[in-house]
Formats: C-alpha cells, structure tokens, sequence
C-alpha cells in the first residue's frame, strides 16, 4: 500500500473525523482525483511539440495523457477547429496517492526560491490548483531530453464544498501552504 494513502487512512482520517466531527468516515474529506492540464501552444510551429509533451506527461503520471483539441477556429491564435493543443490526465486511486507523494516530498522541494504554494488558490468548493513553471522538478523527467520547458496545472480535487476543509485535509497530507503576512 502507498504510504501516503496509508498515513491518511491509520493518522489523518482519525483526526479529520475528530476535528470535524464526523461521525462517518465516508463523509470525512477525502482526495477524489487529480487533474494534470498542459497547454502546447507552440504545436502551430512545431506538430511534434505534442507528442513530446505527451510522453513527458506519460512518465511522469504513469499513465497516457487525453490530447485536448481546439472546438473552435481562432485565427488570431492561429489555430484551426479540430487541432491538438493540449494534454489531460486525470489521476485516481494508488496512481493519484503516489503522484500527491511524489509532488509535496520530491518535486516541490526542488522548486528554487520555493516559499510555499498560495493558500489563495482554493476555487471556493474545496478544489486546488496551481501552476509549475517547468517540467524538471519531477525525477522522471531525463534533462538531456528536454526541447523546451513547458509548465502545467495541477488541480486536486477533494470530497469536500468548504475551502477550510479541503485546506486542513492539504495541510495534514503535508501540503506546503505560504505563510501569508
């Protein structure tokens, strides 16, 4: 079993239902998926840029990236209905614990200058998201074969509507919030 996941269910739960008083431990927060959003906006230029991108996505989740087409013409952009300009994954279960894992112990220690990601982000139903500028933070990545640095959303997406729930949750999974002053 993922530690992650293990010290949630044996640590974090427990507390979480004392602290919130839940009675069930269904009802306590609880991760549901994430989500890994990549836009490739040089494909206009460069038609391999995609598939580049889509295998760097693949190592790094471990699972095969949806390429997002245009549904629409914008010709000031310079892209045609139907054209590939980005790449999904969504994560859940062990997949989606050993990504959290990997991200606040490996990857975002990594990160130069780091302070802590916004407590800002929260969209105001107990979601999460921010950016990472570059692709290298993450161990599967391999530097020499890297063409061009290219960031990503990272969404996580939690059972609960309250941000202060979903924060707590964060918090104890060992997320590294920015001390606001």
């Amino acid at each position: 079993m993922n530690e992650l996941k293990e010290k949630f269910e044996k640590e974090i739960l427990p507390a979480l239902m004392k602290a919130g008083k839940y009675e069930n431990k269904l009802r306590a927060p609880h991760l549901e998926k994430v989500v890994i959003n990549r836009g490739v906006g040089e494909v206009r230029e460069n038609p391999k840029a995609i598939e580049t991108s889509a295998l760097e996505l693949a190592a790094i989740t471990g699972q095969k990236p949806l390429v997002r087409k245009a549904k629409k013409a914008i010709s000031v952009f310079k892209i045609r209905a139907d054209m590939p300009i980005g790449l999904k994954v969504t994560l859940r279960g062990k997949r989606m614990y050993d990504f959290v894992n990997k991200l606040i112990n490996i990857c975002l220690p990594k990160i130069r200058d780091f302070r802590g990601v916004s407590p800002k982000s929260f969209d105001g139903r107990g979601n999460y998201t921010f950016g990472v500028k570059e692709q290298l933070i993450f161990p599967e990545v391999d530097y020499e074969k890297v063409d061009r640095v290219r960031g990503m959303d990272i969404t996580i997406v939690t059972s609960t509507k309250k941000d202060q729930e979903a924060r707590q949750l964060l918090e104890a999974l060992g997320m590294p919030f920015r001390v606001s002053t």
